[in-house]
């Protein structure tokens, strides 16, 4: 199997690991405009940073976002959200943007749930066909 050019490699090991995460508005409030996205953008960019991960992508709606996130073995994705979603909320309440303050209350700004998939490399119906033709001793 060949490592492919996107990979990046840690002290003793090699890697490619993507995950597609997911983060709703508490109470689903229609609060982003473009210039809150904006911010949203670059605080996650600087955060990932902090963990030794990249923002790939990020978009987003009225209402929820998306980011594409290329990280290391050693981050558990629950400690990277953790603080993305903390830093984010935290830094952008104190932004006091109008379209927020007006619509949440508190200094909530996500919901406590969040959607994470792992993405990128080969289907796994191709991992589990190479792995199946391995040449196993007898």
């Amino acid at each position: 199997m060949q490592v492919n050019n996107d990979a990046r490699t840690g002290r003793n090991c090699i890697f490619n690991l993507h995950v597609h995460l997911v983060f709703v508005t508490k109470y689903r409030r229609d609060v982003f405009s473009g210039r809150v996205l904006i911010d949203l953008e670059e605080i996650f960019k600087n955060v990932c940073l902090d963990f030794e991960a990249e923002l790939v992508e990020f978009n987003g709606e009225h209402d929820h976002i998306h980011l594409l996130v290329n990280y290391p073995p050693k981050i558990a994705i629950s400690n990277l959200v953790n603080s993305l979603k903390g830093v984010s909320s935290r830094l952008i309440r104190k932004k006091n943007y109008p379209e927020i303050k007006n619509k949440l209350w508190g200094n909530m700004l996500w919901s406590p749930s969040y959607f994470a998939g792992s993405c990128g490399g080969a289907p796994l119906s191709i991992i589990k066909q190479y792995i199946e033709q391995q040449q196993r001793p007898h």
